[in-house]
């Protein structure tokens, strides 16, 4: 018992010594964005820009999916964790090309894009996160009452090709 109870003060006295050095310890300093995430936000932006969302969407307690596509025309970093995604998006009867403020946060080298509470003119107050990895994303979305699951594929927006004029004719 004596052996028992030896092992258990060196324990704590060797828990109360960490405790005293991490308080000696100057603070965490602030992070500093990287030449490596300044290259993820980079190849973030030129991934979602010109590019579709192209996917499904479920809503809870439902047992269908439904077809879902988001055309998105650029995302730009503004600072820190802020972005600006303009997307046309089609929701129901509406039909809207927007440009909507969104904080993306990184879990190692994956992009989350966060929305609170945004309204969205002529369509609603939405809540969501959407995780995006290599040509997939998947997330969850809450409007009002109502919220579900989207997941998808992301693929470069194909553009109407001008046709080809012969000079010889």
């Amino acid at each position: 018992m004596r052996y028992h109870h030896s092992i258990l003060t060196l324990a704590f006295i060797g828990i109360v010594a960490g405790l005293a050095r991490a308080a000696d310890e100057p603070a965490a300093k602030p992070m500093v964005v990287s030449t490596e995430r300044a290259a993820l936000e980079k190849a973030f932006a030129e991934k979602l820009t010109k590019a579709t969302l192209v996917g499904n969407f479920s809503v809870v307690g439902k047992e269908n999916n439904r077809p879902e596509r988001y055309e998105i025309d650029s995302a730009e970093k503004l600072e820190e964790d802020n972005w600006l995604i303009t997307a046309r998006i089609k929701y129901g009867q509406n039909d809207v090309k927007v440009p909507i403020a969104v904080k993306v946060y990184w879990a190692d080298d994956t992009p989350i894009i966060s929305l609170t509470n945004i309204t969205i003119p002529g369509l609603g107050t939405f809540t969501s996160r959407v995780m995006f990895y290599g040509d997939r994303y998947a997330g969850t979305w809450q409007h009002d009452a109502v919220g579900g699951h989207l997941w998808g594929v992301i693929e470069k927006t194909k553009t109407a090709e001008t046709p080809k004029v012969d000079a010889d004719k």
